[in-house]
């Protein structure tokens, strides 16, 4: 919608939803490995901190029909929720979260190779020495 401009309302998360938020956010977004149906839901949380003004007051998006109806699109949305998390943290913005997933990274890298190599020498043993008779 070209032209259409809205204002949102970014709240902070409360300590124990921000803590989940944080936490299960990036994991559940990584494609192939995370879980739409939790990102879906933490989504739904994120946009429950946020609000429109309506009347002298504010509407907080609460509900998944609230959002379709005050965000125009997807993109918008993404850009609400990169938002929240920027406003609500100081390590999504200034790099850190980058470091902190490369390290990441690197160790689950190291464990799915360690996991694979046992499972391999488990399953598929080295083939004993061919006799020489």
């Amino acid at each position: 919608m070209a032209g259409d401009e809205r204002t949102y309302i970014l709240s902070k998360f409360p300590a124990i939803a921000g803590r989940e938020i944080v936490t299960q956010y990036p994991i559940s977004a990584v494609p192939k490995l995370g879980d739409y149906k939790a990102n879906e839901a933490l989504m739904l949380k994120i946009m429950g901190f946020v609000a429109v003004p309506v009347d002298n007051s504010q509407l907080r998006l609460s509900t998944a029909a609230l959002v379709d109806n005050h965000v125009p699109d997807c993109e918008t949305l993404m850009k609400i929720e990169i938002h929240m998390l920027d406003y609500n943290t100081s390590f999504f913005s200034s790099g850190r979260i980058s470091t902190l997933l490369s390290g990441v990274e690197g160790k689950a890298t190291a464990w799915i190779t360690k996991t694979l190599t046992d499972l391999s020498e488990r399953f598929f043993p080295k083939a004993a020495p061919r006799s020489k008779n």
